[in-house]
């Protein structure tokens, strides 16, 4: 699969997604990443043709993309819900358990998410996994503060914890933390105990485990069709 093939197929599954999902006069939350960028511009071209939306983003990427675009932004705390909200993965198995952050805002993407009636999530045929953390790693969002020991009780949960690196310093998310990502040898055997006993360790913010989330999963193949998990 060249580069050009998959990111024509994350277009193709986000415009899908807009086009099914967003209505006139809703309040759309703005997922992060290569494939929510493709999402954001067809919401700006929905704008543009006079459709009347609010959206909050999960990102400052995505919100300078999206004012770009001519699209309103509004602060999460001054509405009462997200009607739907569209946005990327990283895997997807079968029942359609995600893992999520290797943009690094899986903190505001859970928070965006659990705030939505609806979260649709577009990928590409690649990110579809039999088992999760078998092709990613999982990333955990954790306080400067003590992070070594924090990796280290992460470690003991049986991954490699890896602190993501940015221009030969530490990553730093939106939210002023680090982050960890975390292989799993032989991937994620039990998602739902992992993911309570990691929120459990001190000093881990989130976890990039989306489980339960998902309500429906836009899938591009590589022929150009689009098939959708509901």
């Amino acid at each position: 699969m060249t580069e050009y093939d998959q990111k024509k197929m994350k277009q193709i599954a986000a415009e899908k997604a807009v086009t099914d999902y967003v209505k006139d006069g809703m309040t759309v939350g703005l997922g992060t990443g290569s494939t929510a960028y493709f999402a954001i511009k067809k919401i700006g071209e929905l704008v543009q043709s006079g459709y009347k939306l609010k959206c909050v983003a999960t990102s400052v990427a995505s919100e300078e993309l999206a004012r770009e675009c001519g699209i309103e932004i509004v602060d999460l705390n001054d509405i009462t819900h997200i009607d739907v909200t569209i946005d990327g993965a990283d895997e997807v198995d079968p029942k359609k358990q995600l893992i999520k952050g290797l943009g690094g805002a899986l903190l505001r993407e859970k928070i965006v998410a659990s705030a939505s009636m609806s979260e649709i999530i577009v990928v590409d045929e690649s990110k579809l996994v039999e088992n999760l953390g078998t092709k990613e790693p999982l990333p955990v969002e954790v306080l400067q503060f003590g992070h070594t020991k924090t990796a280290y009780a992460l470690k003991r949960q049986g991954c490699e914890p890896v602190l993501r690196m940015k221009d030969g310093a530490p990553f730093v998310t939106d939210g002023g933390n680090y982050i960890y990502d975390c292989r799993f040898p032989e991937g994620i055997k039990t998602a739902f105990f992992l993911q309570s006993a990691i929120d459990s360790i001190p000093g881990v913010v989130e976890c990039g485990l989306f489980l339960n989330i998902a309500e429906a999963v836009v899938v591009a193949h590589p022929d150009g069709s689009v098939t959708v998990m509901d």
